[in-house]
Protein backbone atom coordinates (compact mmCIF):
# COMPACT_ATOMS: atom_id res chain seq x y z
CA UNK A 1 0.00 0.00 0.00
CA UNK A 2 1.39 3.38 -1.04
CA UNK A 3 -1.56 5.74 -0.69
CA UNK A 4 -4.44 5.37 1.79
CA UNK A 5 -7.60 7.46 1.58
CA UNK A 6 -9.22 7.96 5.02
CA UNK A 7 -12.88 9.00 4.90
CA UNK A 8 -14.74 10.67 7.77
CA UNK A 9 -17.21 13.26 6.45
CA UNK A 10 -18.95 14.22 9.74
CA UNK A 11 -19.57 15.08 12.53
CA UNK A 12 -16.95 17.59 13.67
CA UNK A 13 -16.28 15.84 16.98
CA UNK A 14 -16.05 12.42 15.32
CA UNK A 15 -13.46 13.77 12.89
CA UNK A 16 -11.44 15.25 15.76
CA UNK A 17 -11.36 11.82 17.46
CA UNK A 18 -9.51 10.55 14.39
CA UNK A 19 -6.51 12.87 14.95
CA UNK A 20 -4.49 10.83 17.50
CA UNK A 21 -5.17 7.57 15.66
CA UNK A 22 -4.10 8.99 12.31
CA UNK A 23 -1.06 10.66 13.85
CA UNK A 24 0.11 7.30 15.22
CA UNK A 25 -0.61 5.50 11.93
CA UNK A 26 1.24 8.11 9.86
CA UNK A 27 4.25 8.14 12.18
CA UNK A 28 4.48 4.32 12.13
CA UNK A 29 4.21 4.21 8.32
CA UNK A 30 6.34 7.07 6.93
CA UNK A 31 6.42 5.49 3.44
CA UNK A 32 2.62 5.56 3.13
CA UNK A 33 0.84 8.67 1.90
CA UNK A 34 -2.39 9.35 3.82
CA UNK A 35 -5.16 11.58 2.53
CA UNK A 36 -7.97 12.55 4.91
CA UNK A 37 -11.36 13.36 3.40
CA UNK A 38 -13.26 15.47 5.94
CA UNK A 39 -15.20 18.76 6.30
CA UNK A 40 -13.09 21.67 4.93
CA UNK A 41 -13.27 23.57 8.24
CA UNK A 42 -11.20 20.92 10.02
CA UNK A 43 -8.04 21.07 7.91
CA UNK A 44 -5.98 22.74 10.72
CA UNK A 45 -6.42 19.62 12.88
CA UNK A 46 -4.34 17.57 10.46
CA UNK A 47 -1.46 19.94 9.86
CA UNK A 48 2.08 19.12 10.97
CA UNK A 49 1.78 15.45 9.91
CA UNK A 50 4.45 15.11 7.16
CA UNK A 51 2.83 12.29 5.15
CA UNK A 52 -0.79 13.39 5.60
CA UNK A 53 -2.68 15.43 3.00
CA UNK A 54 -6.15 16.91 3.48
CA UNK A 55 -9.13 16.78 1.12
CA UNK A 56 -11.97 19.11 2.07
CA UNK A 57 -15.28 17.46 1.17
CA UNK A 58 -18.61 19.25 1.53
CA UNK A 59 -21.36 16.82 2.49
CA UNK A 60 -24.12 18.87 0.82
CA UNK A 61 -23.50 17.69 -2.72
CA UNK A 62 -24.49 14.67 -4.74
CA UNK A 63 -23.08 11.23 -4.02
CA UNK A 64 -21.60 11.12 -7.52
CA UNK A 65 -19.83 14.46 -6.99
CA UNK A 66 -18.38 13.28 -3.67
CA UNK A 67 -17.34 9.95 -5.21
CA UNK A 68 -15.54 11.70 -8.08
CA UNK A 69 -13.73 13.94 -5.62
CA UNK A 70 -12.61 10.94 -3.58
CA UNK A 71 -11.60 9.00 -6.67
CA UNK A 72 -9.45 11.89 -7.92
CA UNK A 73 -7.04 11.35 -5.03
CA UNK A 74 -5.62 8.24 -6.72
CA UNK A 75 -5.38 6.14 -3.57
CA UNK A 76 -4.79 2.39 -3.73
CA UNK A 77 -6.73 1.59 -0.53
CA UNK A 78 -9.57 3.15 1.49
CA UNK A 79 -10.26 3.35 5.22
CA UNK A 80 -13.97 4.12 5.40
CA UNK A 81 -14.54 5.52 8.90
CA UNK A 82 -17.89 7.03 8.00
CA UNK A 83 -19.95 4.12 6.65
CA UNK A 84 -23.54 5.27 6.46
CA UNK A 85 -25.68 2.45 7.84
CA UNK A 86 -28.85 4.25 8.86
CA UNK A 87 -31.71 5.67 6.79
CA UNK A 88 -32.53 9.31 7.29
CA UNK A 89 -31.21 12.72 6.40
CA UNK A 90 -28.25 11.95 4.16
CA UNK A 91 -29.61 10.08 1.13
CA UNK A 92 -26.64 11.27 -0.92
CA UNK A 93 -24.28 9.67 1.58
CA UNK A 94 -26.27 6.45 1.50
CA UNK A 95 -25.72 6.36 -2.25
CA UNK A 96 -22.04 7.18 -1.68
CA UNK A 97 -21.73 4.14 0.58
CA UNK A 98 -23.17 1.99 -2.22
CA UNK A 99 -20.64 3.41 -4.69
CA UNK A 100 -17.76 2.69 -2.30
CA UNK A 101 -18.97 -0.92 -2.02
CA UNK A 102 -18.44 -1.19 -5.79
CA UNK A 103 -14.98 0.38 -5.64
CA UNK A 104 -12.30 -1.95 -7.08
CA UNK A 105 -9.72 -0.95 -4.47
CA UNK A 106 -9.18 -2.50 -1.06
CA UNK A 107 -11.79 -0.95 1.25
CA UNK A 108 -12.07 -1.57 4.98
CA UNK A 109 -15.01 -0.16 6.93
CA UNK A 110 -15.71 0.79 10.51
CA UNK A 111 -17.99 -1.41 12.57
CA UNK A 112 -20.19 1.04 14.46
CA UNK A 113 -21.99 -1.50 16.64
CA UNK A 114 -25.48 -0.14 15.95
CA UNK A 115 -27.41 -3.31 15.18
CA UNK A 116 -30.06 -2.26 17.68
CA UNK A 117 -30.02 1.14 19.36
CA UNK A 118 -32.64 -0.03 21.85
CA UNK A 119 -30.44 -2.93 22.96
CA UNK A 120 -27.39 -0.69 22.95
CA UNK A 121 -29.07 1.85 25.25
CA UNK A 122 -30.54 -0.82 27.50
CA UNK A 123 -27.46 -3.01 28.02
CA UNK A 124 -24.54 -0.59 27.72
CA UNK A 125 -23.64 -0.95 31.43
CA UNK A 126 -23.19 -4.72 31.18
CA UNK A 127 -21.81 -4.66 27.64
CA UNK A 128 -19.69 -1.50 27.46
CA UNK A 129 -19.50 0.24 24.11
CA UNK A 130 -16.00 0.43 22.70
CA UNK A 131 -14.59 3.96 22.38
CA UNK A 132 -14.85 5.46 18.91
CA UNK A 133 -11.09 5.90 18.61
CA UNK A 134 -10.64 2.14 19.10
CA UNK A 135 -13.11 1.47 16.28
CA UNK A 136 -11.04 3.75 14.05
CA UNK A 137 -7.86 1.92 15.03
CA UNK A 138 -9.54 -1.40 14.16
CA UNK A 139 -9.98 -0.25 10.55
CA UNK A 140 -6.31 0.66 10.22
CA UNK A 141 -5.34 -2.73 11.66
CA UNK A 142 -7.53 -4.47 9.07
CA UNK A 143 -5.38 -2.69 6.48
CA UNK A 144 -2.16 -3.91 8.10
CA UNK A 145 -1.46 -0.56 9.78
CA UNK A 146 -1.15 -0.01 13.55
CA UNK A 147 -0.82 -3.74 14.22
CA UNK A 148 1.59 -3.20 17.12
CA UNK A 149 1.65 0.60 17.34
CA UNK A 150 0.11 2.12 20.50
CA UNK A 151 -2.01 5.27 20.24
CA UNK A 152 -0.25 7.85 22.43
CA UNK A 153 -2.33 9.97 24.80
CA UNK A 154 -1.74 13.73 24.42
CA UNK A 155 0.21 15.10 27.34
CA UNK A 156 -2.17 16.98 29.62
CA UNK A 157 -1.09 20.29 31.03
CA UNK A 158 -1.55 20.90 34.74
CA UNK A 159 -4.30 23.52 35.19
CA UNK A 160 -2.69 26.94 35.67
CA UNK A 161 -4.51 29.69 37.54
CA UNK A 162 -2.72 32.32 35.44
CA UNK A 163 -4.32 31.03 32.24
CA UNK A 164 -7.93 31.63 31.16
CA UNK A 165 -10.74 29.13 31.54
CA UNK A 166 -12.77 28.36 28.44
CA UNK A 167 -16.49 27.64 28.47
CA UNK A 168 -18.19 26.08 25.44
CA UNK A 169 -21.86 26.02 26.52
CA UNK A 170 -23.56 24.78 23.36
CA UNK A 171 -23.97 21.49 21.49
CA UNK A 172 -25.84 20.23 18.44
CA UNK A 173 -28.82 18.87 20.40
CA UNK A 174 -30.82 20.22 23.34
CA UNK A 175 -30.29 17.01 25.30
CA UNK A 176 -26.59 17.87 25.58
CA UNK A 177 -26.88 21.56 26.57
CA UNK A 178 -26.65 22.68 30.20
CA UNK A 179 -29.35 25.21 31.19
CA UNK A 180 -28.22 28.71 30.22
CA UNK A 181 -28.78 30.11 33.71
CA UNK A 182 -26.22 27.61 35.05
CA UNK A 183 -23.68 28.60 32.40
CA UNK A 184 -24.15 32.28 33.22
CA UNK A 185 -23.84 31.66 36.95
CA UNK A 186 -20.65 29.61 36.48
CA UNK A 187 -19.05 32.27 34.27
CA UNK A 188 -19.84 35.02 36.78
CA UNK A 189 -18.60 32.95 39.73
CA UNK A 190 -15.27 32.40 37.99
CA UNK A 191 -15.00 36.01 36.81
CA UNK A 192 -15.72 37.38 40.27
CA UNK A 193 -12.99 35.14 41.71
CA UNK A 194 -10.49 36.87 39.42
CA UNK A 195 -10.27 34.27 36.62
CA UNK A 196 -10.49 35.27 32.98
CA UNK A 197 -13.30 33.42 31.18
CA UNK A 198 -13.40 32.92 27.40
CA UNK A 199 -16.74 31.93 25.83
CA UNK A 200 -16.77 29.75 22.70
CA UNK A 201 -19.63 29.52 20.23
CA UNK A 202 -20.79 30.09 16.66
CA UNK A 203 -21.82 33.33 14.96
CA UNK A 204 -25.45 32.36 15.58
CA UNK A 205 -24.75 32.17 19.32
CA UNK A 206 -22.70 35.38 19.47
CA UNK A 207 -25.47 37.68 20.70
CA UNK A 208 -26.30 35.46 23.67
CA UNK A 209 -22.63 35.11 24.59
CA UNK A 210 -21.97 38.84 24.19
CA UNK A 211 -24.82 39.61 26.60
CA UNK A 212 -23.14 37.42 29.22
CA UNK A 213 -19.70 38.92 28.55
CA UNK A 214 -21.13 42.40 29.09
CA UNK A 215 -21.88 41.53 32.72
CA UNK A 216 -18.24 41.34 33.83
CA UNK A 217 -14.89 42.64 32.58
CA UNK A 218 -13.25 39.23 33.08
CA UNK A 219 -15.62 37.51 30.61
CA UNK A 220 -14.87 37.67 26.88
CA UNK A 221 -16.93 36.20 24.04
CA UNK A 222 -14.91 34.79 21.13
CA UNK A 223 -17.95 33.83 19.03
CA UNK A 224 -17.58 34.89 15.41
CA UNK A 225 -14.32 36.76 16.02
CA UNK A 226 -11.68 34.25 14.97
CA UNK A 227 -10.90 31.68 12.31
CA UNK A 228 -11.05 28.02 13.31
CA UNK A 229 -7.25 27.84 13.28
CA UNK A 230 -7.07 30.82 15.65
CA UNK A 231 -9.67 29.24 17.95
CA UNK A 232 -7.59 26.06 18.12
CA UNK A 233 -4.57 28.11 19.18
CA UNK A 234 -6.67 29.74 21.92
CA UNK A 235 -8.01 26.37 23.13
CA UNK A 236 -4.44 25.09 23.26
CA UNK A 237 -3.51 27.99 25.56
CA UNK A 238 -6.35 27.48 28.09
CA UNK A 239 -5.88 26.26 31.63
CA UNK A 240 -9.00 24.10 31.23
CA UNK A 241 -12.10 23.91 29.04
CA UNK A 242 -15.62 23.48 30.43
CA UNK A 243 -17.64 21.82 27.70
CA UNK A 244 -20.75 19.85 26.90
CA UNK A 245 -20.63 16.54 25.02
CA UNK A 246 -19.69 18.48 21.91
CA UNK A 247 -17.01 19.01 19.29
CA UNK A 248 -15.20 21.49 21.54
CA UNK A 249 -14.57 18.70 24.04
CA UNK A 250 -12.83 16.71 21.31
CA UNK A 251 -10.90 19.70 19.94
CA UNK A 252 -9.52 20.41 23.43
CA UNK A 253 -8.75 16.71 23.97
CA UNK A 254 -6.54 16.33 20.89
CA UNK A 255 -4.74 19.57 21.78
CA UNK A 256 -3.85 18.38 25.29
CA UNK A 257 -6.17 20.78 27.14
CA UNK A 258 -7.93 19.35 30.23
CA UNK A 259 -11.73 19.30 29.96
CA UNK A 260 -14.48 19.39 32.58
CA UNK A 261 -17.42 17.95 30.64
CA UNK A 262 -21.16 18.08 31.42
CA UNK A 263 -23.40 15.21 30.30
CA UNK A 264 -27.15 14.89 29.92
CA UNK A 265 -29.01 12.65 27.46
CA UNK A 266 -25.74 10.96 26.47
CA UNK A 267 -23.13 9.40 28.75
CA UNK A 268 -19.32 9.57 29.02
CA UNK A 269 -19.04 5.76 29.04
CA UNK A 270 -20.96 5.40 25.80
CA UNK A 271 -17.91 5.52 23.52
CA UNK A 272 -17.58 9.22 22.74
CA UNK A 273 -15.64 10.59 25.72
CA UNK A 274 -12.78 13.01 25.02
CA UNK A 275 -9.67 11.05 24.03
CA UNK A 276 -7.23 10.76 26.93
CA UNK A 277 -9.34 12.86 29.30
CA UNK A 278 -9.56 12.01 33.00
CA UNK A 279 -12.89 10.20 33.52
CA UNK A 280 -13.16 11.86 36.95
CA UNK A 281 -13.66 15.19 35.14
CA UNK A 282 -16.95 14.10 33.57
CA UNK A 283 -20.01 15.40 35.42
CA UNK A 284 -23.02 13.15 34.97
CA UNK A 285 -26.08 12.80 37.21
CA UNK A 286 -26.31 9.05 36.39
CA UNK A 287 -30.10 8.99 36.63
CA UNK A 288 -31.92 5.75 35.81
CA UNK A 289 -33.16 7.29 32.57
CA UNK A 290 -29.61 8.04 31.39
CA UNK A 291 -28.54 7.69 28.68
CA UNK A 292 -31.77 8.05 26.74
CA UNK A 293 -30.14 8.78 23.41
CA UNK A 294 -27.01 7.73 21.58
CA UNK A 295 -26.41 11.22 20.19
CA UNK A 296 -28.57 13.50 22.34
CA UNK A 297 -31.25 14.27 19.75
CA UNK A 298 -34.10 12.45 21.53
CA UNK A 299 -36.63 14.58 23.43
CA UNK A 300 -36.66 14.19 27.21
CA UNK A 301 -39.49 11.86 28.28
CA UNK A 302 -40.15 14.15 31.26
CA UNK A 303 -39.82 17.37 29.30
CA UNK A 304 -37.37 19.03 31.71
CA UNK A 305 -33.93 17.46 31.04
CA UNK A 306 -33.52 16.79 34.75
CA UNK A 307 -30.25 15.02 34.02
CA UNK A 308 -28.69 18.35 33.05
CA UNK A 309 -30.43 20.43 35.71
CA UNK A 310 -29.09 18.09 38.41
CA UNK A 311 -25.55 19.36 37.76
CA UNK A 312 -24.86 22.64 39.56
CA UNK A 313 -22.33 25.43 38.89
CA UNK A 314 -20.82 24.72 42.31
CA UNK A 315 -20.05 21.14 41.23
CA UNK A 316 -18.17 22.45 38.22
CA UNK A 317 -16.22 24.91 40.37
CA UNK A 318 -15.28 22.09 42.74
CA UNK A 319 -13.92 20.08 39.79
CA UNK A 320 -11.96 23.10 38.60
CA UNK A 321 -10.40 23.56 42.05
CA UNK A 322 -9.57 19.88 42.47
CA UNK A 323 -5.78 19.38 42.63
Amino acid sequence: MKHLLVIRLSALGDVAILVPVLRAAAAANPDVQFTVAAPPLLEPLFEAMPNVAFLGVKKKQSAVAIYRQLKSVGADAIADLHQINRVGRALALLRLDALLHLHPLKVRRIHKGRLSRWLMLRHWRTTPRRPQWQRYADVFRKLGILNTTPIPTPERRTPNTDLPIGIAPFAQHEGKIWPWENTAKLALMLAESGRQVLLFGSKEEAQQLESLAAQHKNIVSLAGRHTFREELDIIRSLSVMVSMDSANMHFASVLGTPVISIWGATHPDFGFYGYGQDRANALCADLKCQPCSAFGQKRCRYGDYRCLRAITPQQVVEKLLRP
